[in-house]
């Protein structure tokens, strides 16, 4: 148990049973009546954001986070598995749990898992990947504007926007927020 003044970003927060995370609080004490607390809370599991206001020094439930950093071996029906990295458990996480980062995970991939009682909540995975590109269009001679885009199939099946000049089989650089194409990988 905590209180409201110990408030600080990205501290994980149970209330009525459901987990939030602070993107932002402002500690505020008007000319009259007492101190409060105005929050913006994002929930953990849907991303739904909500303001709170709580009175200043009342009690709340801080939940803990354990972040772990796992590594997807491969998808077990719906599940996916993963491997802790540190005492190589392994724990399925149901594909609903792993989202949309499912779109830029290959095997082997490393990711930030968060668990909270032994429940994994989501995942976390670095902000960009290498992939290749399994099938794209070629350029056309004298096609080469600036700005020029093409779709490309990459090695999870995802579909994403590339310059023209992209060959097949060629690697590049996915933004694992947005999919966007970031450039050639090394």
């Amino acid at each position: 148990m905590a209180t409201t003044n110990d408030l600080k970003n990205g501290m994980t927060l149970d209330i009525d049973g459901q987990l939030w995370t602070v993107v932002e609080f402002q500690h505020v004490k008007p000319g009259k009546g007492p101190a409060f607390v105005r929050t913006k809370l994002k929930q953990v599991l849907t991303g739904k954001v909500v303001d709170k206001t709580f009175n200043a020094g009342v009690k709340i439930e801080i939940a803990i986070l354990e972040k772990r950093e796992m590594n997807f071996l491969y998808k077990e029906g719906e599940d996916f598995v993963f491997m802790d990295n540190k005492t190589f458990d392994q724990m399925n996480i149901s594909a609903a749990t792993v989202g949309d980062a499912s779109q830029y995970m290959l095997e082997n991939t490393e990711a930030i898992v968060a668990i909270h009682e032994n429940n994994p909540l989501y995942i976390e995975l670095a902000a960009s990947v290498v992939l290749t590109v399994t099938y794209t269009e070629p350029g056309l001679q004298g096609d080469r504007s600036s700005g020029g885009t093409k779709p490309a199939t990459v090695e999870t099946g995802i579909q994403i926007q590339v310059p023209l000049f992209i060959k097949q089989d060629e690697k590049v650089l996915v933004d694992t927020r947005d999919g966007s194409y970031l450039g050639r990988a090394n």
